[in-house]
C-alpha cells in the first residue's frame, strides 16, 4: 500500500514539474504531462496544413517569442524580424539539434556540416569554403557546369514539345540541380534520364517530404519506434538514408581506387583524410559521406523548387512573364546568357526576389539552433540546450512591413529609377555565420535556368489544366505537381 501510494506521488510531482516554467521562461500553450504540446500542434497543423502557419498562428495569442514542448523537449520559437535575426547572429544559439533523427542520418554520431556545432563545424566549414572556391565552386568551372546543364535541358524540353508532352513543373529541375552539384563534388556527369540520378532525386524527395523541422516524431520519443513502427516510418526513413549512403559510397571507393589525379571535393577531402590520420581531428569517410549528403539535400531540393515556384508564378502572372521576356530581348537579345548578365537584368531579379520572399520555400531556419549556454531573447531567459525555431516566414510575410504581403509584386524590390532595393527583411539564405554556403550557386542556377527559358520558350498552360493554389508541405515548401508547355519562341514567330 506505501509503495503504491509513494509510486503516485512521485508521478504526480514528475507531471506537475514536467509542465511548470520559470517565470521569465516565454509563455505558450498549456501543457500535458509527458506529451507537451503535441496533441494541439497536431490538431492545428491538420487543421492549419503547415506547421509554420501553426507558429503563426501561435504567436498571434502568445507573443512573438513563445514556448512549446515536443514531448520531452523544450523548444522556442520565434517570429518577427528582431527576433529572428538575433537568434541567427547571436553566438549564444548557435548549437544544433542533437535528437535521435539526426544521429541516425550520421552512422549514430554527430557528423555533417549542418547539424553540427563547436570547433567541428568550424573546421569543416572553413575546408568546405575554401576547397569549394580552390575547385572554382564560385568561379568559372561552376559557369561551365551550369551553362551545360542549362543548355541541354534546353535541348531536353525542345524534344519533348517535337513530340507534343507537356512538362512536369514541379520535377522539372531536380535531375539537372543535382547533376551539377554531383559534377562540382565528385567529378562526374550523368544523362539527363540516367536511371541513378533520377533514384537519388527520388529519395531526396521521399526524405524531406517525410520530416518536419524538430526533426519528427522519432526525435522527440524515440522508444516509439517499436511501439508503432509504422507511426515512426523509422525504418522506411533508414531505408532511404542507407540507399543514399550505398550511392555516394560507391562515388568514394571510386576515387580511392583512382590512378588519376581528380580536382573535385571528395579528392580533396580524401587528401586531408590522409594528412589528418596521426592527429585526432574531424577528417573520416564517415564524415565525407554525411557532408556530401547534407550538401546535397540542401542544395538540391531548395534550388529546383525555387525554380518551380518561379515558372509557376510567371503562368499565373502573364504580364510579369511578359515583362521579363522583354527585358531580356532588350538587354540580352539572341545571343548566348552569361551569369555575368544577371546584374544587368533587374526587373528578373526582382522577381527571383519575390519569389522568394512570397514562396518560402524553407519557411523555418534550415539547421534547427539550440542555445550553448544559459542566455537572454529580448526580456526572456532561455535555458541551455533549448531548441529555438526561427520563423523566415514570419519575417517575409510581415504586413507592418510590406503592406501586402499576400500580393505577388516584384516592383518593391525596385526603386523609382529601376535599381534593385536589398531589404534586408529577405532572408532566403538565412543571416550570421550559418548563412547558406552554397548562396552563390543557388542564385546562378536560378538565374541562369529562368534567364535561359524565357528566352527560349513561351510557358503555357493547358487548356484543361487548373494551377494548385496550395503547395505541399515538408522541411521545405514544394509546389503541387502541374503540367505546362514550353513552346519554342521560334515556333511562334514562324506562325
Amino acid at each position: 500500500m506505501f509503495i503504491a501510494a509513494a509510486t503516485i506521488t512521485i508521478f504526480i510531482i514528475f507531471c506537475f514539474l514536467d509542465i511548470i516554467t520559470s517565470p521569465k521562461y516565454p509563455s505558450g500553450p498549456t501543457r500535458v504531462p509527458l506529451l507537451g504540446n503535441f496533441l494541439e500542434i497536431q490538431k492545428l497543423k491538420n487543421k492549419l496544413g503547415f506547421y509554420h502557419l501553426v507558429w503563426d498562428k501561435l504567436a498571434k495569442c502568445y507573443g512573438q517569442v513563445y514556448s512549446v514542448k515536443f514531448g520531452p523537449i523544450e523548444t522556442v520559437v520565434v517570429s518577427g524580424y528582431d527576433a529572428v535575426r538575433e537568434v541567427l547572429s547571436k553566438d549564444d544559439f548557435d548549437g544544433q539539434a542533437d535528437g535521435f533523427f539526426f544521429r541516425t542520418r550520421a552512422f549514430y554520431k554527430k557528423l555533417g556540416i549542418v547539424f553540427v556545432d563547436g570547433p567541428m563545424w568550424t573546421e569543416q566549414r572553413k575546408f568546405c569554403m575554401r576547397h569549394l572556391q580552390k575547385l572554382g565552386f564560385c568561379g568559372d568551372v561552376m559557369e561551365k557546369i551550369v551553362i551545360e546543364e542549362v543548355n541541354d535541358l534546353v535541348l531536353d524540353i525542345t524534344r519533348k514539345y517535337e513530340n507534343g508532352k507537356s512538362i512536369e513543373v514541379r520535377g522539372l529541375f531536380e535531375v539537372s540541380v543535382l547533376n551539377g552539384l554531383w559534377a562540382m563534388l565528385a567529378g562526374g556527369r550523368f544523362s539527363l534520364n540516367d536511371s541513378r540520378l533520377a533514384r537519388v532525386v527520388e529519395l531526396i524527395h521521399e526524405s524531406l517530404r517525410i520530416l518536419d523541422m524538430p526533426g519528427g516524431i522519432l526525435n522527440q520519443w524515440p522508444f516509439i519506434r517499436y511501439l508503432a513502427p509504422k507511426l515512426s516510418r523509422n525504418k522506411h526513413l533508414k531505408q532511404i538514408i542507407n540507399e543514399l549512403y550505398i550511392l555516394l559510397k560507391e562515388s568514394v571507393e571510386e576515387h580511392k581506387c583512382s590512378e588519376n589525379d581528380q580536382e573535385d571535393f571528395i579528392s580533396a577531402f580524401l587528401m586531408d583524410i590522409e594528412k589528418n590520420k596521426k592527429s585526432l581531428g574531424s577528417f573520416s569517410e564517415e564524415q565525407l559521406v554525411v557532408i556530401l549528403l547534407d550538401l546535397f539535400l540542401a542544395g538540391s531540393e531548395t534550388t529546383s523548387i525555387t525554380l518551380s515556384s518561379v515558372i509557376l508564378h510567371l503562368l499565373m502572372n502573364q504580364d510579369i512573364q511578359t515583362k521579363v521576356r522583354a527585358e531580356l530581348d532588350a538587354v540580352i537579345g539572341d545571343r548566348e546568357i552569361l551569369p555575368s548578365d544577371r546584374k544587368r537584368l533587374n526587373y528578373l531579379e526582382a522577381v527571383f526576389m519575390e519569389v522568394q520572399r512570397h514562396s518560402n520555400v524553407v519557411p523555418l531556419a534550415i539547421a534547427t539552433n539550440r542555445t550553448i549556454r544559459k542566455t537572454t531573447l529580448q526580456d526572456y531567459i532561455i535555458p541551455k540546450d533549448t531548441l529555438v525555431l526561427a520563423s523566415i516566414w514570419s519575417v517575409h510575410m510581415d504586413e507592418q512591413h510590406w503592406g501586402d504581403p499576400e500580393v505577388f509584386r516584384p516592383e518593391r524590390f525596385l526603386d523609382s529609377k529601376g535599381k534593385i532595393i536589398n531589404d534586408s527583411w529577405l532572408m532566403p539564405f538565412g543571416v550570421g555565420k550559418r548563412r547558406c554556403l552554397g548562396e552563390k550557386l543557388a542564385k546562378t542556377y536560378i538565374f541562369m535556368f529562368i534567364a535561359k527559358l524565357i528566352q527560349h520558350f513561351e510557358i503555357r498552360i493547358p487548356t484543361d489544366i487548373q494551377l494548385p493554389d496550395k503547395p505541399q508541405n515538408g522541411v521545405n515548401i514544394s509546389q503541387t505537381p502541374v503540367s505546362v508547355f514550353f513552346i519554342p519562341r521560334r515556333c511562334l514567330k514562324a506562325n
